[in-house]
């Protein structure tokens, strides 16, 4: 059944919290792209707007008015007609442009929805509202990264709080072995790479109920983590020689002691914080040293309600393949999660910039093993 109200007020709801993210920046925030896997705001803003116009809009209202046919070209997701890399060089349209492009296409279409909101309609409203809360995350950590790498370090928010501590007691969960179901099985939203509710067996596990804390990490460092090999992928160890990686992102050392950039600027180190911004192939690394592993996204599911999950991001071992059965959606809108299934690892749990209506324990995040600009944390396994 439609609740009209429900979804045009979730709808001014999403569009509203993408625009109060963005509220901190200057203008010259918007347009920055300090790295290849990063977006500028302003694409961001443009590109969660050009979705409710190309597949709501211009599909289901005959009379609607394409606000500016040259933006299809600029701000749609496809990398066929501008690089990623070339979203940087975006001088215009200006941000002023952007934001009204936005607000016209978010009246018309809460409009259009009041008068003409069907079953297709609703389900496409509502995959472009989630779609735009991913692009939430998306604009929390691309901004961090183009802030981070400023040498001023400059702050974006004095009361965002990233380093949620985890005040349980660390134990270990002891999980059966056995036959377990995973995927999603409701009504509920969900993206199509969760799909295909399937069994698995597992072994006798145990799994950490906390997660890796920078105080603990920081001993793997001290120990000489970094330039160990035995305890790193072949891959992973060339990684850290190449780039000279040496502790995860955001970690300064200065006279000595260990800081950390964060939302509120450049802190010392809060060592009872989860660890954030390693790579798979530090989360590997330590693991190895701790003589112990991580657990595959089936172990992780399986266990999820011992943990006070939703902090970081938690790399799995696994490897971002289909459910059984799993079909790649047709035609000309695509979740696009399938084309992603090479050379990339499964993340559960969310992480402290993650918008709540994500937060599902069968949600698959996945990523490149090298990736650290996300919120990404540890958990063990054995």
């Amino acid at each position: 059944m439609i609740v009209t109200n429900e979804i045009i007020n979730d709808f001014l709801q999403t569009r509203q919290t993408t625009e109060e993210i963005c509220a901190p920046l200057t203008q010259e925030d918007y347009v920055a792209q300090s790295a290849n896997f990063v977006s500028p705001p302003k694409w961001h803003l443009g590109n969660t707007t050009w979705f409710f116009e190309e597949f709501v809009l211009k599909k289901f209202d005959e009379n609607y008015t394409e606000y500016n046919p040259q933006y299809s070209n600029i701000f749609k997701s496809d990398y066929q007609n501008l690089s990623k890399t070339g979203r940087g060089n975006l001088t215009r349209p200006s941000i002023e442009e952007v934001y009204t492009y936005r607000d016209h296409v978010t009246n018309y279409l809460s409009e259009f929805l009041d008068d003409y909101l069907t079953e297709e309609v609703a389900e496409l409203v509502m995959l472009g509202i989630h779609y735009e809360k991913r692009h939430q995350e998306l604009l929390f950590t691309d901004i961090k990264y183009i802030l981070g790498t400023n040498p001023l370090f400059p702050v974006f928010s004095e009361t965002f709080e990233e380093n949620k501590i985890e005040k349980q007691k660390s134990k270990w969960i002891k999980t059966p072995k056995g036959i377990y179901e995973i995927g999603h099985a409701t009504k509920d939203f969900c993206f199509d790479n969760e799909l295909g509710k399937h069994k698995v067996y597992l072994h006798n596990y145990k799994i950490k109920n906390k997660l890796i804390t920078n105080e603990e990490y920081l001993e793997f460092i001290n120990d000489g983590g970094y330039s160990n090999f035995d305890f790193w992928h072949a891959e992973g160890w060339e990684w850290i020689k190449k780039n000279q990686i040496e502790a995860p992102l955001y970690w300064h050392k200065i006279d000595g002691e260990w800081h950390q950039y964060t939302f509120k600027g450049l802190k010392k180190l809060h060592l009872q914080a989860p660890v954030a911004h390693v790579s798979y192939y530090e989360a590997f690394a330590y693991a190895e040293w701790r003589g112990l592993r991580l657990p595959t996204e089936f172990e992780w599911e399986t266990a999820q309600d011992y943990f006070d999950w939703g902090k970081r991001w938690e790399w799995t071992a696994s490897a971002y393949l289909p459910y059984p059965k799993y079909k790649k959606n047709q035609g000309s809108l695509k979740e696009r999660t399938g084309k992603f299934m090479v050379n990339q690892k499964v993340l559960r749990g969310g992480s402290v910039v993650t918008s709540k209506s994500l937060t599902r324990y069968t949600y698959r995040n996945f990523l490149h093993p090298h990736s650290r600009w996300q919120f990404t944390g540890i958990r063990l396994a054995k």
